[in-house]
């Protein structure tokens, strides 16, 4: 900072140096030019550039002031702005840091979503396996009633048909060897029962 104003003054006096330099040696040139006669240096030339140098001193004191200004502004203009910057600078980091964040954590975020996806397919698959397990169980019930009901009906069918066969086969038995005094017996001792 300190360096920049000594610059600044270094600048100022320079310019001026150069300015009165310009100005004298134009002067200089001009009276010793004057029309192809040569005079010389006259005490008005003298005059010229002590009226030239108080001008250009006062011109010097005037103007540094507003120049001055006019620098400390466009300085303090470009120190506003470069802290401007460095703000949206800093401001931008941060940004980029939340952003950085927020990444980091959208990726934990769609780990936590996949995780949760495999656990309610985990749950859905168990689910499904345990209705299934049950269904079969109902299925095995309703197949082992359905089995034990046609068992008790082929059983039963087939206690009807032996049963039919046994009586044909009695009859057929007793007809052989019934003879008519057994017939007659038999019918007497019915009747005997029957009236009695």
């Amino acid at each position: 900072m300190r360096r920049f104003g000594m610059g600044r003054k270094r600048l100022i006096c320079t310019v001026f140096l150069m300015t009165v330099a310009f100005f004298t040696l134009s002067g200089l040139a001009i009276a010793a030019g004057g029309g192809g006669e040569s005079k010389g240096w006259l005490n008005t030339d003298t005059y010229r550039v002590m009226n030239f140098s108080v001008l250009a001193i006062a011109l010097f004191f005037v103007l540094k002031k507003p120049v001055s200004q006019a620098l400390n502004a466009r300085i303090e203009g470009i120190r506003d702005q470069l802290s401007e910057l460095e703000a949206k600078k800093a401001e931008a980091e941060k940004l980029l840091a939340e952003y950085n964040e927020k990444l980091a954590k959208l990726d934990e975020e769609a780990e936590k979503i996949v995780q949760e996806y495999i656990r309610q397919g985990e749950e859905a698959k168990a689910k499904i396996i345990e209705a299934a397990g049950s269904a079969a169980v109902k299925l095995e019930e309703q197949a082992k009633r359905n089995i034990a009901h046609e068992f008790k009906q082929a059983k039963a069918q087939l206690q009807a048909e032996v049963m039919e066969k046994a009586l044909g086969k009695a009859e057929e038995i007793i007809k052989e060897k019934i003879s008519a005094d057994d017939q007659d017996k038999l019918v007497d001792e019915y009747l005997d029962k029957v009236v009695v």
